[in-house]
């Protein structure tokens, strides 16, 4: 393999491999002018040494997520490429009038996609807000966790969503309806399967954010936790193009590894990578650009020591990423 330079690059061993796809991904916490002076270099190297070239924000805000995008594709920070998105959701913005303003306001600054976060209840004005994103050319990605919101948010026309819902079985009827609406759809899976190693080392189980094993799913006090892993299958099987996104905001090799965990429940591994590169590609509408490795595609490259086929864990032994073919973590020795 050579690089941008046309340097030989010894790949003996090592699986090669598109660059790895977040498409739900919390990029900047807290003050975007503090984090972009305190922690902006050293995050976004973070994302790229984990092998990470594409980062959706989901839902950031403007105009933080604006700027970084500016400042990664002038070059200004080094980091993968950023895909913008920002709120307009129905509970806040509910009337017509305040929705198609939100909409317009998002446009005039540039975002690249809408987030909506939603209840069966709010499927009117979701509707609006995917009327008037259509005058833009936007699309509206829906945080739809349930069912019931799953299937209005498709009555309301949405063109995609960011999560897998849980507090309740999917049925085979019901994914058929996603599948048919062409609505793409991501993981998140990780959401509601406990974890063992990114708050605590006493093999205690609890969810991500720290709160205890089934009870306190993220704080809601649902003790519907299974559903998610079953839901994705269902999902899956009933041809939906099914994406990876792990909704972290903390290390994103820690955020990678526990969502390939929880989808290991239900995926095999050669599921697992179409899922996060063509099918990602897929919901981000870059499949011309990324996802595979092919002539006339952006040459990000990620190069794993062994071979996820056998063991999808694999995916975290990351030795050397390229991305646009510029080495960006070189993790060789």
């Amino acid at each position: 393999v050579s690089d941008a330079v046309g340097s030989l690059i010894n790949a003996n061993g090592m699986t090669v491999m598109p660059g790895f796809i977040d498409a739900h991904r919390h990029i900047i916490s807290g003050d975007a002018d503090t984090w972009f002076a305190d922690q902006s270099t050293e995050r976004m190297q973070e994302y790229l040494d984990a092998g990470y070239t594409t980062l959706m924000d989901g839902g950031g805000r403007i105009p933080g997520i604006i700027e970084l995008k500016r400042r990664v594709d002038t070059g200004e920070l080094i980091g993968p490429r950023v895909i913008t998105s920002a709120r307009a959701d129905p509970l806040q913005y509910n009337t017509e009038a305040s929705a198609r303003a939100r909409v317009q306001e998002l446009a005039e600054a540039g975002v690249e996609i809408i987030k909506a976060s939603t209840t069966p209840n709010e499927k009117d004005i979701l509707a609006v807000l995917v009327d008037e994103a259509r005058k833009y050319d936007l699309d509206v990605m829906v945080h739809a966790v349930t069912v019931p919101a799953m299937l209005a948010a498709v009555e309301a026309g949405v063109g995609k969503l960011v999560h897998t819902p849980h507090d309740s079985f999917l049925t085979a009827e019901e994914a058929k309806v996603v599948a048919d609406a062409n609505i793409e759809t991501l993981s998140t899976v990780g959401f509601a399967v406990p974890t063992f190693d990114v708050y605590n080392d006493d093999n205690i189980p609890t969810f991500r954010d720290g709160n205890p094993w089934p009870a306190g799913i993220l704080g809601t006090g649902s003790n519907a936790a299974g559903e998610k892993a079953v839901n994705a299958r269902t999902l899956w099987d009933a041809g939906v193009v099914y994406g990876f996104g792990t909704d972290t905001n903390y290390s994103p090799v820690q955020g990678l590894s526990h969502e390939l965990r929880s989808l290991n429940l239900m995926f095999s591994a050669r599921d697992i990578i179409k899922m996060m590169g063509p099918n990602t590609a897929a919901f981000l509408e870059l499949s011309d650009e990324l996802g595979t490795l092919e002539p006339g595609k952006q040459a990000d490259i990620v190069f794993i020591d062994g071979n996820p086929l056998e063991l999808i864990f694999n995916l975290l032994n990351v030795k050397l990423v390229l991305k646009g073919g510029e080495i960006v973590a070189d993790h060789r020795n």
